[in-house]
């Protein structure tokens, strides 16, 4: 077999690959001596049909069985001795498609080699990781929202009419057309006005009402009405007012902090400031992830593969395009055309995979089992009641497992960094951390 070198620029590569036929003729006999013994044809016994015999009935596919892996064998030589690690998917062309046996078998490959990256010094890189603490004023106010939460209704005194946030419990029966349409009746319903749960206009003519009357209210259903029957259409609700109650915050006490599983007021002020911390931390950590990416960007200097830039590119402007195109759905649309703010992107994000992939290999960063399962058990909950068949579906399908493990992967060679960067510790306030937090949403 021979290799000739016939194209090295930049990072694309050309091969000339032959595998003479003297090497193709012994594989095939290789083959057909290893599949011999277990071979029964008729007027032989087992194991003893002559191989010339053989060779006329199963040559021709050994043949093809040999061309193939002497090509995949010279590939898999070439890659392992070059040190060469390709972009994307090779390109093997045979190029004598006038092949016949007992001809040389001539094949092209070609392909971008990924560019060799320059040792990261991490030493170098330097991160401020903003600090919040759970003040007394946070921790009241979360516990204020919980009390909102776990508010009670009690009855108004009778005569009194219905405010914007009181619980009106009634009866009504929906008409359109002076028809009743299905779901468009209920009996004791309760309601809190202001709340959003019906549709625009509803719960507006509801405020004023009071206990033992009755209200007519006229509303029209939107256009996009999810019952498309109902969409655009006028309606009468007949509405029968049984109660008018007022809200009632629950006490921020003891007997509160039971309700939401705390021994005490004082084990849930705990509870909320770790959990608010917690929360801060996380935020914290994207925005020193963004501060190391844009270091990480300029940090050490090498070729990008143009093949691996003009994918991410296509991918760029077809995902931005769906964003802006949010009812077109699968790939029935015009192309898309790529352009220079794509094309920009596209190399950040290429250089930074390339660099975070290095990094991670050299430190021997790995996604563990358990991670893999942690991650797929919380994408799963998205589909409830469906969590097993989405375990399974993952299981069978690499492409989605690599989706899965990509961002683990990530940040465990992002951790490996920060462990190794020199990072100072700032105090903000909560506002300065949303304000950092909103900046970053701003610059994406």
């Amino acid at each position: 077999m021979q290799v000739t070198e016939t194209l090295n620029e930049g990072l694309k590569r050309g091969y000339a690959i032959t595998v003479t036929a003297a090497e193709l003729e012994t594989k095939v006999n290789e083959k057909l001596v290893e599949a011999q013994p277990g071979i029964e044809m008729k007027g032989f016994r087992k194991g003893k049909v002559p191989m010339a015999l053989l060779k006329k009935q199963f040559g021709q596919r050994l043949m093809g069985e040999a061309m193939q892996e002497s090509i995949d064998g010279a590939m898999s030589d070439h890659f392992e001795a070059s040190g060469d690690r390709p972009a994307m998917q090779p390109e093997v062309k045979m190029t004598n498609e006038d092949w016949k046996e007992g001809d040389d078998v001539l094949v092209d490959l070609s392909y971008e080699a990924l560019p060799a990256i320059p040792e990261l010094d991490m030493g170098k890189l330097t991160l401020e990781r903003l600090v919040v603490k759970a003040d007394d004023a946070s921790i009241d106010e979360t516990l204020t929202s919980l009390a909102e939460n776990a508010k009670t209704f009690t009855a108004r005194k009778k005569g009194s009419k219905a405010k914007d946030g009181d619980q009106v419990v009634f009866d009504f029966a929906g008409k359109v057309d002076g028809e009743l349409f299905d779901g468009g009746s209920a009996e004791g319903h309760a309601l809190v006005l202001g709340s959003g749960q019906f549709i625009p206009g509803f719960e507006e003519q509801l405020v004023g009402v009071k206990a033992d009357e009755e209200k007519a209210v006229t509303v029209t259903f939107p256009e996009e009405y999810q019952a498309e029957h109902l969409a655009g259409k006028e309606a009468v609700f007949d509405c029968s007012i049984k109660e008018v109650k007022e809200p009632a915050a629950a006490e921020v006490n003891d007997e509160l902090a039971k309700n939401y599983g705390a021994d005490d007021l004082a084990g849930l002020k705990t509870r909320i400031g770790e959990q608010l911390e917690g929360e801060y931390a996380g935020a914290a950590r994207a925005v020193m992830k963004r501060a190391l990416l844009d270091q990480l960007d300029t940090a050490v200097s090498f070729e990008l593969p143009p093949s691996l830039l003009d994918a991410e590119a296509k991918q760029i402007a077809h995902q931005l395009w769906h964003e802006e195109n949010p009812d077109v759905e699968g790939h029935d649309h015009p192309e898309i055309e790529t352009t220079e703010e794509h094309t920009t992107l596209a190399e950040r994000r290429v250089r930074l995979g390339l660099l975070l992939a290095e990094v991670g290999q050299l430190a021997k960063v790995e996604v563990t089992d358990a991670e893999m399962s942690q991650a797929i058990m919380q994408q799963a909950r998205q589909y409830p009641g469906q969590e097993r068949q989405f375990f399974e579906f993952v299981q069978q399908n690499q492409q989605m497992q690599q989706q899965l493990r990509a961002p683990l992967f990530e940040d465990k060679v992002v951790d490996h960094i920060v462990e190794n960067a020199k990072v100072t510790d700032k105090e903000v306030s909560s506002d300065d951390l949303k304000a950092a937090v909103e900046a970053l949403e701003t610059e994406d």
